[in-house]
């Protein structure tokens, strides 16, 4: 039996259960105990209904633990391995794997939305019946199966805890800096919502050469806290227009790269308005499925020529990014520790998402 914090229905608290039943891996799966889970804003968006969800089922994708058990066929890891989960399982073969774009992985979308692992059922049951599992992962649990292509291996010298949060927040907010944008050496660069993945955009555009970055929140500690991630100067959006902001510090022209990460229109608006012209906005936050937006063709696109991008789970590889990102740990230059705000056990998760939604935390991270 293991345990793990179930979701019931939408805006329901998440419920722990003690009967939960692990199959044992199918062929090319992988059964690992998990070490530490991180609490990340999907995990709250699926739970609001931000996000699609089939419910009862297991939340959490952003993990680390140690394999337990492997299924037929598996050879990249071995029991005893230590290893980071990755929500987008990149099978390697499809369309857009093949084309080096495995963050968009036919698989692992369809893995996504069916709530079960790559054939679309789960390994896991409570009472006897089906239990689903957030994006092939489920790592609000203590064991879980995960497809063989979602897991990294990784030094077991680095703390599971840290290590968890590579597995989402460290790498949708480096990779958007690092591999989404075009990021060049003294760039300025705009970011709006300093929460997890927005401090990890600012250390990536840090690491990526930026020479200014400008934090933009309505929440002063989360603009403290950007400071010591890398930011240069900062913004409250509490207190006056952004864009004005951004725009009288820069000579009027704007910022070269702005990100986005909170999903709101209006702070789209508000990106895309602070990109010089030529710039690039880079849209990282999870919008509700009915957000729109609306931009005049001529000036906002043509005129101004700026490049409005999408990015999906930090444009990752993320069997050379992981490894890549653990020796940026390693030196010194990627700050991982200091995301973490608080250690919790797993019937604290509620709790959670209370601090989340308030803003007093990066990240809380269950250790198990």
């Amino acid at each position: 039996m293991s345990k793990a914090a179930v979701m019931v229905g939408q805006n329901q608290p998440l419920v722990i259960r003690e009967d939960i039943e692990v199959e044992a891996p199918h062929a090319n799966e992988v059964k690992v105990r998990m070490g530490a889970s991180g609490v990340c804003h999907s995990d709250l968006s699926m739970l609001n209904g931000t996000m699609f969800a089939m419910p009862p089922i297991v939340l959490g994708h952003e993990g680390a633990g140690v394999v337990e058990e492997i299924g037929e066929g598996v050879t990249t890891v071995k029991v005893g391995d230590h290893v980071v989960i990755s929500w987008v399982p990149q099978c390697g073969t499809c369309f857009f794997c093949e084309r080096d774009q495995g963050y968009l992985c036919e698989n692992a979308m369809a893995a996504l939305a069916s709530g079960g692992l790559l054939d679309g059922t789960p390994r896991m049951t409570s009472d006897g019946k089906p239990l689903m599992q957030m994006a092939a992962s489920g790592t609000f649990s203590e064991v879980s199966i995960v497809p063989e292509s979602g897991v990294v291996k990784f030094d077991d010298d680095v703390d599971m805890r840290v290590a968890a949060l590579i597995g989402c927040g460290v790498l949708t907010g480096t990779g958007a800096a690092m591999n989404t944008a075009n990021i060049r050496k003294g760039d300025t660069i705009a970011v709006i919502g300093c929460g997890g993945v927005g401090l990890n955009v600012i250390q990536g555009a840090r690491i990526a050469g930026a020479g200014e970055i400008i934090a933009i929140d309505m929440n002063e500690t989360k603009l403290q806290m950007a400071k010591e991630f890398g930011a240069t100067a900062s913004v409250n959006a509490a207190q006056g227009d952004p864009v004005a902001q951004v725009m009288e510090m820069t000579a009027g022209r704007g910022a070269d790269v702005a990100f986005e990460v909170i999903g709101l229109g209006s702070t789209i608006e508000q990106t895309i308005g602070m990109t010089r012209r030529g710039g690039q906005s880079i849209l990282v936050g999870v919008p509700k499925m009915d957000v729109m937006v609306t931009l005049p063709a001529f000036l906002g696109l043509v005129l101004s020529e700026k490049t409005i991008k999408g990015c999906w789970y930090g444009s990752s590889n993320v069997q050379k990014d992981v490894p890549k990102l653990v020796k940026l740990y390693k030196s010194g230059e990627l700050k991982l520790d200091e995301l973490i705000s608080r250690t919790i056990a797993l019937e604290e998760v509620n709790e959670a998402f209370d601090a989340m939604e308030t803003g007093e935390v990066a990240r809380s991270v269950i250790k198990y």
